[in-house]
């Protein structure tokens, strides 16, 4: 059985990268979520998805900004990049109505 590998997109970094950096600068995931009032997993999620105010906690408390942690899910400006649907969205100027198949405007 092949194992399966968590890849990360070109430029963000891995997440032992970001353990390591957390650890240099005196923090664990878990003292992290124990200072913030919330939960290690939580904190921890914003490895794999994109969770912007876990990651502004991360990089807080390594001492950069999310864009030099995570540069796939920002723009260059520093504001996010949409995702998922509202990408998509986006990306048209015509969409079709779920409903009756009808074109509309993008929102």
């Amino acid at each position: 059985m092949a194992k399966r590998t968590r890849t990360t997109s070109q430029g963000d970094w891995h997440p032992a990268d970001i353990k390591a950096e957390l650890d240099k600068a005196g923090w664990t995931i878990r003292s992290l979520a124990v200072h913030h009032g919330i939960s290690a997993t939580s904190v921890s999620h914003a490895f794999v998805r994109s969770y912007p105010l876990n990651e502004q906690r991360i990089a807080d408390a390594i001492g950069v900004t999310p864009q030099v942690i995570w540069p796939s899910r920002y723009n260059t400006d520093g504001s996010k990049k949409p995702r998922g649907m509202r990408a998509l969205r986006l990306k048209s100027t015509q969409v079709r109505c779920q409903h009756n198949g009808n074109l509309q405007q993008a929102v």
